[in-house]
């Protein structure tokens, strides 16, 4: 019996595609960055034909690295980045416009009209979610309100749409199944949070067209076959799909209520597991499905931060201040403070719990005296402060997080890590293997198939690496996050007409 299990783990800037053996190891790995596009302020959009083609190329190299047939692979597990939007022909699959990735705020007057309509309570109540241009929904209604013939084709079913699992299950089924899964369904604005299913008042709210829908299946169940075209095997089932957040949070053990994680990635997510029904009094957080589908769940509370990694990206890559994202570390460490520096990552607007588009990245406190690794440190905090934020509002709700298990590639950084602990006040375990974004499929798909048999099995899987301890004082803790608040109403203020 085959005993290897294939991860595709496509995220916003990267696809990585491990191969995992039966006692949870990663035997294999290959990866390959993925190129964003800007054509205007506020717009991000990605080549779909690139993200099939480099999951399609990474999966057969992992394969050949693991000195492994594709017979020998038990299952395919997929973790994707959510929301980002996809529509293609039925009967080409060629897409018909670039992927809309979820950082794009296209959507923001739709949803400035919505709010308007008074239709946030509503959506939000049915959702789980807030009406903000993040969510796929808003990125189908520009996609169709800005052209005609799309709608009228998307009316008559030529048209498809997906999240990015969606896209990937198509191109690895050759068009055989249309299918996407709870986690990432109930990040588009359209599924009911409690049904499970694509809702008719909010497809009429939005406009998207019932025919171009996947259909919604189980996280942990076979949602189609690899075809022989791809591998070169009959019959691989793609047996386990996860959102990314919802991947780490899996891979991280947090199977029971009030176990908590963050993945720091292009953004950064604080994902709380809630139980068996999804949190009501949630304030300004997102209630989202944590692993499910066919009328049953596991829910999780969510808080979005949508530019952490991105912002050191932006140093690297908008700035030139940095070579790669590994001297952040020292050069935060050369500083004993920050001399009253500040950055306010509002790169694309802010997240959880401001929901701003309008917000705008802030840099605050320059003077002569100000260096490269002024700057730096400042990203490096923001990261750890943006992740406070999203605490408070756990905290708030009745939800406070006492242990945060973490991942992704910020996690690395020990500097980091250790601010992190200190201005939250809660201690932080970083996973041994960081790349639990893909561990968390390739477990859901084992477990599917019968390599594992229960969440017992997937906890004794993780291994804790390191762990940080606060080591400031309350004092020092809030006086520092009195002047961070500071910091974040001057970045929303500013693109704000008076």
């Amino acid at each position: 019996m085959p005993s290897h299990l294939l991860a595709i783990d496509e995220g916003t800037t990267r696809a990585t595609v491990v191969v995992v053996d039966d006692g949870g190891r990663i035997v294999a790995s290959e990866g390959r960055e993925l190129h964003q596009y800007y054509p205007r302020p506020g717009w991000v959009e990605q080549d779909p034909h690139e993200i099939w083609q480099a999951v399609r190329d990474l999966s057969r190299a992992a394969i050949a690295a693991a000195r492994l047939a594709p017979a020998d692979i038990a299952a395919v597990g997929i973790t994707n980045q959510r929301e980002t939007t996809v529509l293609w022909e039925r009967a080409t699959g060629n897409p018909v416009y670039p992927a809309i990735v979820w950082q794009d705020r296209r959507g923001a007057d739709l949803c400035k009209r919505l709010e308007a309509d008074a239709a946030g309570t509503f959506i939000a109540s049915r959702t789980g979610l807030v009406l903000d241009p993040y969510f796929s929904a808003t990125k189908i209604a520009w996609l169709l309100d800005n052209d005609a013939s799309l709608r009228r084709r998307s009316e008559r079913g030529e048209i498809c749409f997906g999240t990015v699992d969606s896209w990937l299950i198509w191109n690895l089924t050759c068009g055989a199944a249309h299918v996407t899964e709870a986690t990432n369904a109930s990040r588009t604005l359209l599924m009911d949070l409690g049904s499970l299913a694509f809702d008719d008042d909010l497809l009429e709210m939005f406009g998207v067209e019932r025919p171009m829908l996947p259909d919604i299946r189980s996280s942990g169940s076979v949602l189609g076959e690899v075809s022989p075209d791809v591998f070169g095997t009959n019959n691989v089932p793609i047996a386990g799909v996860l959102g990314d957040q919802q991947s780490a949070l899996f891979a991280q053990g947090c199977h029971r209520p009030g176990q908590a994680k963050n993945t720091y990635g292009t953004g950064s997510f604080v994902l709380c597991n809630t139980g068996t029904e999804p949190v009501v009094d949630r304030g300004p957080l997102l209630a989202t499905v944590a692993v499910g589908g066919d009328g049953s769940a596991n829910y999780a509370l969510e808080g979005s931060i949508f530019a952490t990694g991105a912002a050191v990206q932006w140093l690297r890559d908008g700035l030139g201040l940095i070579f790669d994202a590994t001297e952040t570390e020292a050069l935060a460490a050369s500083l004993d403070g920050n001399d009253d520096v500040w950055f306010v990552p509002a790169l694309a607007g802010l997240g959880a719990p401001y929901w701003d588009p309008d917000a705008r990245g802030t840099l605050l406190g320059v003077t002569r005296a100000t260096t490269r690794a002024h700057l730096v440190r400042a990203v490096l905090e923001s990261i750890a402060w943006r992740t406070r934020d999203v605490l408070d509002a756990m905290a708030a709700v009745g939800r406070p997080v006492t242990e945060m298990r973490v991942d992704g590639g910020a996690a690395a950084n020990s500097w980091l890590m250790q601010f992190q602990s200190d201005v939250t006040g809660i201690p932080v375990d970083v996973a041994a293997m960081t790349e639990t974004t893909s561990l968390g499929a390739a477990y859901l798909a084992g477990l599917t198939v019968g390599i594992w048999k229960d969440y017992d099995d997937i906890d004794r899987l993780r291994e804790s690496g390191r762990r940080f301890e606060p080591s400031w004082s309350p004092a020092q803790r809030d006086d520092l996050h009195a002047r961070w608040k500071e910091a974040v109403e001057r970045s929303r203020r500013w693109a704000r007409p008076t």
